[in-house]
């Protein structure tokens, strides 16, 4: 497998799962939101299925270029009384379907985390300013998208953190630990030299610009989290392909020193998108969520220990 795939088939596993079979959802409409510099996000906007609202739930999808549009209505299914804000990144359409392996160029040169952290805080500012409310504010993010909860975290201050299949380790470190996994460590060390190299930012390698590289190989993830006051939930399945268990269970011991609460969550039998035979984690996670959101100021662990 190519390195870049390791990033590009976590974009995918969570759209082709949860796209099987589904319609455009009709809950969800899409606007436009400022991001850094004015260049405008396409995101994807759903009020509380039922009254009242007693939550609102901040999205980070993962990486890649397709958008959330085509699966939104299921994906969030569950979330009955959540107002659920899905941001893209840039030059990513909500409506989109593209294969990761098929991003445009200009795409593929302007994705790194640095603009997409600055773009999602610009947003996300504007949306929650357009829509002010006292629902806890939970901020979520799917594999790539994790990487980014805890410096949003820490100017938008949510009540709690939740992580969809992203390890919580920096994102260097997992992808190491990937590569071994995958036998695939010569490539990725190749890959080490290249981003530390003096090439061009604007040359692709893996399916990805340098700069693209370089940033996240400096991208803090672990030590942020690990520091931060909010509670946080990460929840994984047993048998994911694309992270290692050794990735999360490596996070899972460090965590358990934090002074912030922290629930560690590994479903049984479940895939990189929570799914397992007969059984959808991705529900029970909202269904959790909504629980906890009737009676905020209980333990934050105490309704994922419910695991099904």
């Amino acid at each position: 497998m190519r390195l870049g795939a390791l990033r590009r088939r976590l974009a995918c596993a969570l759209l082709l799962a949860a796209s099987a079979g589904v319609s455009a959802g009709a809950g969800f409409t899409a606007l436009a939101l400022p991001g850094e510099g004015g260049a405008l996000l396409q995101a994807l906007e759903r009020p509380a299925r039922a009254a009242r609202e007693r939550l609102r739930l901040i999205v980070l999808p993962g990486s890649g270029c397709a958008g959330m549009g085509a699966i939104a209505d299921r994906y969030f299914a569950a979330l009955l009384h959540a107002r659920v804000l899905v941001l893209h990144k840039r030059g990513v359409r909500a409506d989109a379907t593209t294969a990761a392996h098929q991003c445009p160029p200009d795409f593929v040169q302007q994705d790194a985390h640095p603009q997409w952290q600055a773009d999602a805080l610009a947003a996300a500012r504007h949306w929650l300013a357009q829509r002010p409310g006292d629902a806890p504010l939970v901020l979520l993010g799917i594999s790539e998208g994790a990487e980014l909860l805890a410096p949003l975290a820490a100017r938008l201050q949510p009540t709690a953190l939740v992580l969809v299949a992203g390890s919580g380790l920096d994102p260097v470190e997992a992808g190491r630990l990937q590569a071994q996994r995958l036998g695939a460590a010569d490539a990725w060390e190749a890959l080490a030299r290249a981003q530390a190299g003096s090439r061009p930012d604007t040359e692709v390698v893996e399916g990805r610009s340098l700069r693209y590289w370089r940033a996240l190989w400096h991208w803090p993830v672990q030590e942020p989290l690990l520091a931060g006051p909010w509670p946080l939930v990460q929840v994984w399945g047993e048998r994911d392909a694309l992270v290692p268990q050794e990735a999360y269970e490596r996070f899972r011991e460090l965590a358990a020193a934090r002074a912030a609460p922290y629930c560690a969550v590994m479903l049984p039998g479940a895939d990189h998108d929570l799914q397992s035979p007969g059984r959808d984690g991705l529900q029970w996670l909202w269904g959790r969520l909504e629980q906890w959101a009737r009676a905020p100021a209980q333990p934050w662990c105490a309704v994922f220990r419910q695991i099904p």
